[in-house]
């Protein structure tokens, strides 16, 4: 899905470009797209293409016209999805705004002043510099409403995918990919004007020239200026349409033209590594929790976890007795308070800070997690071969992964397909 914090390069190409845009605007800043009922400037236009330049800076970027064509639909696609998160009411908080605005300071080794010192610097407007995050926030969140939640994963999806060959093996690929997409419901003449845009570019792919700069110029994948590069990914990551012809490539492969769904890909391998066994400490312990409430004050809640510990450690009563009578988790009360085997990661950190800091047989003094007030005792640990739960847990979120991605393409496509669009750069 979109990334929302980028790099310090990247907010800073963006946001210093947009300024320098604006200040290098002609007076009648002439119209090039209207959006429905919006429309997008000459400014903007210039702004965004050198934004992107410097932000892929180093990479085989289209030039002239093929570059504007890119930058103009990202514009468009952007512009209508904050339309649409417009009239369904999305927005952005300042206190979540501004701890965005501090986890990217914190991302690039700096305090908030030190941060906006630096985007000066740059003469970047730092109200600029919150506004892009703000709209890349609320798409973010627009996509979460329209397409994230939406997206369900059964236990007999997570079956019959581990059946698979994608499902069994413990690879990840690294993937470059040129997408070329139709429209729902396309017509014969559209779908083979696609394919032959397809196969033109493979074309000129197997004549010698490099893939990811005829990715970026032709492909209309969500990676395109990024040379169609996908990143590491296991095999149900990948779109569907494709997987099964990457596990069977080489590493620096180039495919055929491939056919799925509403779009004709090219797929090149760049490379393959392979995952490791799942070993983890598991711990065995059990616990009483004292929760706070309107007559239980914190002190109170301590108070009588300390009593219960004292009466466990120098009296010699009974942790599991103790447990079934006074714990507040009606989950594990009647079980004296077992939690049974936990992997690391199964638990809220402050319970698993404290219960990993004890020994076997050790009972913690009372501490505070977002459930109450809690003491507990480790009763065994063990090192465990996790590695099948992994594979569930994996196969469970690549296969969330990958239809979020077809179904987020496939709400994209609509949305701009039921659009008003006027491109005056093709008139």
């Amino acid at each position: 899905m979109t990334a929302i914090f980028q790099s310090l390069r990247a907010a800073v190409s963006l946001a210093v470009v947009l300024f320098a845009g604006a200040a290098l605007a002609e007076p009648i800043d002439r119209i090039v797209a209207v959006v429905n009922d919006d429309i997008i400037l000459e400014s903007e236009l210039r702004a965004e293409t050198v934004s992107v330049q410097q932000q892929f800076a180093g990479q085989n970027l289209p030039t002239g016209r093929e570059l504007e064509r890119q930058v103009m639909e990202r514009l468009i696609m952007k512009r209508l999805q904050l339309n649409r998160a417009a009239q369904m009411g999305i927005t952005v908080d300042e206190q979540t705004l501004n701890a965005a605005v501090r986890r990217v300071a914190q991302q690039n080794n700096m305090g908030l002043p030190e941060f906006q010192q630096a985007l000066q610097a740059e003469g970047i407007p730092f109200e600029r510099f919150r506004q892009d995050l703000e709209e890349e926030i609320i798409i973010s969140r627009l996509h979460q409403q329209q397409v994230e939640r939406q997206v369900e994963v059964s236990q007999q999806e997570i079956d019959e995918f581990l059946a698979t060959a994608a499902g069994s093996e413990d690879m990840e690929y690294r993937v470059s990919l040129i997408q070329i997409s139709t429209p729902d419901a396309a017509s014969s003449d559209a779908i083979a004007e696609a394919r032959e845009q397809a196969e033109s570019a493979l074309a000129e792919i197997r004549d010698g020239e490099d893939f990811n700069q005829v990715a970026a110029r032709v492909s209309d994948g969500q990676q395109a200026l990024e040379g169609g590069d996908l990143g590491w990914r296991q095999a149900g990551q990948l779109p569907s349409a494709i997987a099964e012809d990457v596990m069977a490539m080489e590493s620096g492969e180039v495919s055929e033209v491939l056919r799925g769904g509403n779009a004709f890909y090219i797929v090149k391998l760049e490379d393959r590594r392979s995952e490791d066994t799942q070993i983890v400490t598991q711990t065995r312990a059990r616990h009483i929790l004292i929760q706070p409430s309107e007559v239980v004050s914190d002190q109170d809640a301590q108070a009588r976890l300390r009593s219960l510990r004292e009466r466990i450690v120098e009296d010699g009563e009974s942790f599991s007795a103790l447990a079934q009578s006074h714990s507040d988790d009606r989950g594990t009360a009647s079980g004296g308070g077992d939690l049974d085997w936990t992997s690391p990661g199964q638990l809220v950190p402050d319970f698993q800070r404290a219960m990993d800091s004890l020994e076997i047989g050790e009972i913690s003094e009372p501490f505070q997690s977002q459930f109450g007030w809690h003491i507990v005792e480790v009763l065994d640990r063990r090192e465990h071969d996790s590695t099948e739960d992994y594979r569930r847990a994996r196969a469970a979120s690549q296969i969330r992964e990958r239809k979020g991605e077809e179904a987020l393409e496939g709400w994209l496509r609509r949305l701009r397909d039921d659009a008003f669009v006027d491109n005056r750069l093709e008139s």
